[in-house]
């Protein structure tokens, strides 16, 4: 299983993002994948989660309204649009199998600094 996170930067307050999850090693489209995060200091918290099919979504409270996750089956890759981003949104950003409960190992993520 290779999880490659790629998208992250620099940006200020109130910009986008796009980030990407290239999936290898199983099988992408039978998989319910989500985006994690980790800000300094805090532990790894669930940022968006996708059924395996990308009907069902679920979100934090905290990036809901802001944030999109989708998947392309047929690219096994996972994205999140990230619009409006607050200077709280900083952490290293990772996807990962599994829906309410990560499956597998960690990625090396991808740094979202927001900052101005």
């Amino acid at each position: 299983v290779q999880l490659v996170e790629s998208g992250g930067g620099l940006v200020q307050p109130g910009g986008s993002l796009r980030l990407s999850c290239a999936a290898s090693g199983f099988t992408f489209r039978s998989s319910a994948m989500s985006w994690y995060r980790q800000a300094p200091g805090k532990e790894r918290e669930l940022v968006a989660a996708v059924s395996s099919g990308g009907v069902l979504t679920n979100y934090a409270a905290s990036v809901k309204g802001r944030f999109t996750i989708s998947r392309d089956n047929a690219k096994n890759t996972l994205y999140l649009q990230m619009n409006s981003l607050k200077p709280e949104d900083t952490a290293v950003y990772y996807c990962i199998r599994g829906w309410a409960t990560p499956q597998g190992s960690w990625g090396q993520g991808t740094q979202v600094t927001v900052s101005s």
